[in-house]
């Protein structure tokens, strides 16, 4: 489970965990005699019967067409059909070669979707680990007018990780939904930064959202780096946080 460091309101930080947390569908697929229904992958060809290969070892296509139907190289029977449990993603070169160097190009598109700019994706450090803490600005911002003004792509739970951690994230919970408000919390010295999850991550602008009932609390960290702008430009109102580091897509409201 990875971890995340932050501060309270009263600037005093902790270690705690976060996690996705996927809600299970409600959808139950079985087949038709009412068994289990179940996904599974099997491998259909690999590299040296992938047609781009064959096509490397006869003079034209049509030679390669006539060889696959009399008899059929990007076959093996050996191997085609397996059952697949784990996979890694890999990177291949030009000539379908593992690539252990890529560099990552960052393309920047208007809010028509057309290219404005290309540059190499810098690989920036995570900021949320470590020496690193995630600051509670103190800036809050109603739910209502959040929900408006942003994207949201991906959405954290935070939890505890001892008795201490508990009511360090109980507290920010209870205050958070007393307020009905959200709060915006970001990297950096003074806490107006972005928020870099892994080493090379897309930067997000953070808000924490916190409910409770009872003794039991749920805080969650919602992320985005789109922000909603009107046909006429306008963004944001004042005092929303920064969009340094973070995306933005103009988009009608």
């Amino acid at each position: 489970m990875r971890t995340i460091n932050m501060t309270n309101e009263k600037k005093r930080d902790a270690q705690v965990c976060m996690e996705a947390v996927k809600k299970p569908s409600g959808i139950r697929r079985v087949l038709a005699d009412g068994g289990e229904y179940t996904n599974i992958k099997v491998l259909k060809q690999n590299l040296p019967l992938a047609c781009e290969t064959l096509s490397q070892n006869y003079t034209d296509l049509r030679q390669l067409g006539e060889e696959i139907i009399v008899g059929d190289p990007e076959i093996d029977m050996e191997i085609i059909g397996k059952k697949i449990t784990e996979t890694q993603k890999l990177y291949l070169d030009q000539n379908r070669k593992i690539a252990y160097r890529v560099n990552m190009t960052q393309i920047i598109k208007d809010p028509q979707g057309q290219e404005k700019e290309r540059r190499d994706l810098a690989k920036a450090l995570s900021n949320v680990t470590g020496e690193s803490i995630v600051q509670w600005s103190g800036k809050r911002f109603p739910k209502k007018e959040i929900i408006r003004k942003f994207v949201f792509q991906r959405k954290l739970q935070l939890k505890h990780i001892s008795g201490l951690t508990y009511d360090f994230l109980y507290d920010m919970a209870k205050s958070l939904q007393e307020s009905d408000s959200m709060m915006f919390v970001g990297g950096g010295k003074k806490g107006n930064g972005p928020l870099i999850l892994t080493q090379g991550g897309e930067p997000y602008r953070g808000f924490l959202e916190g409910r409770i009932q009872g003794e039991t609390y749920c805080l969650i960290l919602h992320l985005t780096n789109m922000e909603v702008r009107l046909q006429d430009g306008a963004g944001a109102k004042e005092g929303m946080p920064s969009k340094d580091g973070a995306r933005s897509k103009d988009e009608v409201s």
